[in-house]
C-alpha cells in the first residue's frame, strides 16, 4: 500500500518534518532534518485540484467542465490553494497609470521613470 506523505501534525496541526529517508534499492538511510515541499502542506483536495489546473494548464474553462463547478468556484479554490502555499500578500499593488502620468505632466518624474513605472 502507498501511503502518501502528510505535511502537518494530525495532532496540533504543525507543520512536520522528514528526519529520515532510505533508498528502496540499496537499502541506504539518510537521518536530519528535511523540509517537506510546499505542495505537502495541500490537503488531497487541493492537491487534486492543483493537478487538474496544470493537467489543463490554467484553463478554468477547462477546470470548470471537469470538475463540474462554477468559475467562481474553481476561482475561490485557487485562491484557498494560494493562501495555503504562502502567496496571499505577495501581489504586486496594481499600477496607477493615471497617477503616473500627472506626476510625468507635472515634471515630478522623468519619462524614463514613467516608463519604468508603467511598464513593471
Amino acid at each position: 500500500m502507498d501511503y502518501k506523505v502528510i505535511g502537518s501534525c494530525p495532532v496540533c496541526n504543525h507543520e512536520l518534518k522528514v528526519t529520515e529517508i532510505s533508498c528502496n534499492k540499496c537499502r541506504t538511510i539518510i537521518r536530519g532534518e528535511f523540509e517537506l515541499s510546499k505542495f505537502c502542506k495541500l490537503d488531497k483536495e487541493q492537491q487534486y485540484f492543483i493537478e487538474v489546473f496544470i493537467k489543463n494548464r490554467g484553463n478554468i474553462k477547462e477546470m470548470e467542465k471537469e470538475l463540474g463547478i462554477s468559475y467562481p468556484t474553481v476561482r475561490n479554490k485557487l485562491e484557498e490553494v494560494r493562501k495555503s502555499l504562502g502567496f496571499v500578500g505577495q501581489e504586486k499593488p496594481a499600477v496607477n497609470k493615471k497617477e503616473i502620468l500627472d506626476k510625468l505632466s507635472k515634471g515630478e518624474i522623468s519619462k524614463d521613470k514613467a516608463l519604468k513605472l508603467l511598464t513593471e
